[in-house]
């Protein structure tokens, strides 16, 4: 959002008689303390005899005149008894720059990185009930570019299309200490259509999840951005980039497997479509327990594991239809050898095991995201073994965010918020 304020201008007094001078000299040494000066610019004008405006403002970063301001500065200010205030960035060829005003109404944010080395001014202008306005100003120069940059980077792609589990993933090409994980996570904006309840949480210094409190309504619009360019990130690090990504989830596609059944029940959209058998992890290398979710497809691979099990145990199988849901290497994949088995013995290293036709069918079916729920085994999931988000209370999930987590804090949240 964009918005313009006013600027003072200065009136020149034409030579007069010297007497004439002297009393318009005193009138105006009488009417100066009517004057409104707020911060580093002036009060809207005003005619001798007349009150100054009931509003005030002050803009407290950047100070006027500044020099090396990072690239992704706010305009930090204050507007006091304003019933309206707008807020105007331009450069030094008088170009706006476009930006939006924080839900606290206390900062500006650009809607992009600044320049490096550039000059541009801030006003702030503060109108009152009285119709008045008050206006502040700071004129500053942004540093340099950094030579120390941290690239910033999402799992997902724009326009991709991903399940009702996916979290919304963003990775930092450095880790990101501790003490500017808040800064950081008040410049990372989601935005999603319908509106949902969601938090971030920092899964390690280097990887931060965004997931809402139950799973995303299918066909959900995911519009998010990271306003890191030009940021500082401790020890002399900056924001290479900004990142904006627009995705969307798909269907409702959620896979449910009863150890104790040795079955699949499939839901879509909330109605049961499929029920498929299957084999879980033998009790040497039980499947683990817990919600697990579609990292990675693979219409055909090959499972080596002579390298980690050794000539005698390990093994080298050609597998299709592979679905990755754990980093430690558990799959849903076909397993034509394993048919005779499936719904009723468990015989896999750990991975679920379903037939060639039902491999197909769900490959065909789902996306990287979707859940899928595991329970009865002996083992229980891992947290940090994939993507865990889902295996956490909603309790314990919050506790990961960088800022205090607000109940009933929704996906529509602006920066700074």
């Amino acid at each position: 959002m964009r918005v313009t304020g006013d600027r003072n201008r200065r009136a020149g007094v034409a030579r007069r008689p010297a007497v004439v001078a002297a009393v318009l000299a005193v009138a105006l040494a009488l009417t100066a303390g009517c004057s409104s000066k707020s911060g580093g610019g002036g009060g809207s004008a005003w005619k001798p005899g007349e009150q100054g405006p009931k509003a005030a403002a002050t803009i407290t970063t950047p100070a006027a005149n500044a020099k090396d301001v990072p690239a992704a500065t706010e305009i930090d200010f204050t507007a006091k008894d304003a019933k309206q205030t707008a807020v105007e960035l331009k450069d030094a060829d008088g170009k706006a720059v476009e930006g939006a005003v924080a839900a606290d109404g206390k900062s500006w944010l650009p809607d992009a990185a600044l320049e490096y080395g550039t000059t541009y001014t801030a006003t702030v202008t503060a109108t009152g009930d009285d119709g008045k306005a008050a206006t502040a100003t700071s004129t500053f120069t942004t540093m340099s570019a950094p030579a120390n940059q941290v690239r910033v980077t999402s799992f997902i792609g724009d326009n991709q299309v991903v399940g009702v589990g996916m979290p919304l993933i963003v990775k930092f090409g450095r880790a990101i200490p501790q003490d500017q994980r808040a800064n950081v996570q008040r410049r990372m904006t989601v935005r999603t259509t319908p509106t949902q309840e969601g938090a971030w949480r920092w899964i390690s210094p280097t990887e931060v999840h965004f997931r809402p409190k139950e799973f995303w309504q299918a066909n959900t619009r995911l519009e998010y951005k990271v306003q890191v360019g030009g940021l500082p990130l401790g020890g002399g690090w900056y924001g290479k980039s900004d990142l904006t990504i627009d995705a969307k989830v798909g269907p409702s596609f959620v896979m449910t497997v009863d150890n104790k059944t040795k079955r699949m029940t499939v839901t879509q959209n909330g109605k049961v479509v499929k029920t498929i058998l299957v084999s879980l992890g033998k009790p040497s290398t039980p499947s683990s327990s817990g919600t697990m979710l579609v990292m990675e497809k693979l219409r055909h691979t090959v499972f080596d594991t002579t390298t980690e099990l050794g000539p005698e145990d390990g093994y080298r199988t050609d597998i299709d239809f592979a679905q990755r849901i754990t980093y430690g290497g558990e799959f849903i994949h076909a397993a034509p050898w394993s048919e005779g088995k499936q719904g009723s013995v468990n015989v896999s290293h750990g991975c679920v095991n379903v037939s060639e036709a039902d491999g197909g069918w769900l490959f065909g079916q789902t996306r990287v995201g979707d859940p899928i729920t595991v329970k009865g085994t002996e083992r229980q999931l891992q947290n940090g073994n994939g993507w865990t988000d889902w295996n956490l209370s909603w309790d314990e999930y919050v506790k990961g965010s960088a800022i205090p987590y607000q109940p009933g804090q929704t996906t529509s949240a602006s920066p700074g918020a």
